[in-house]
């Protein structure tokens, strides 16, 4: 990376930093407030041992989210709105394929 492009990648940053408009494309994420975990491992048909196992939650999160003990944190919260979205792409995504399976 030439001099130049770094000092103009701080530029930018800095402008950035001050509120200024820069040439940098950014997105901003919301992540939602709350989530309905029984909602949506009800539309998925699932009881919640399967739901938790299939997702990579433990049990006891998701009776405590769903008993509002307790909430799901941010990251969960936006993996909890991937799945009510995209249940099957996130299933795809979790499930090791064949050939890596093979390889552990």
């Amino acid at each position: 990376m030439s001099g130049r492009r770094i000092i103009k990648g701080l530029d930018e940053a800095l402008a950035h930093a001050k509120g200024e408009r820069s040439s940098s494309r950014s997105r901003t994420i919301r992540v939602p407030e709350q989530v309905d975990v029984k909602a949506i491992r009800e539309r998925m048909n699932m009881s919640q041992r399967e739901f938790a196992l299939l997702f990579g939650f433990s049990l006891a999160n998701i009776r405590n989210w769903e008993q509002g003990r307790r909430f799901p944190d941010g990251s969960a919260r936006v993996l909890l709105k991937v799945i009510d979205r995209y249940p099957e792409e996130v299933e795809n995504a979790l499930t090791p394929s064949d050939n890596l399976a093979m390889c552990n």
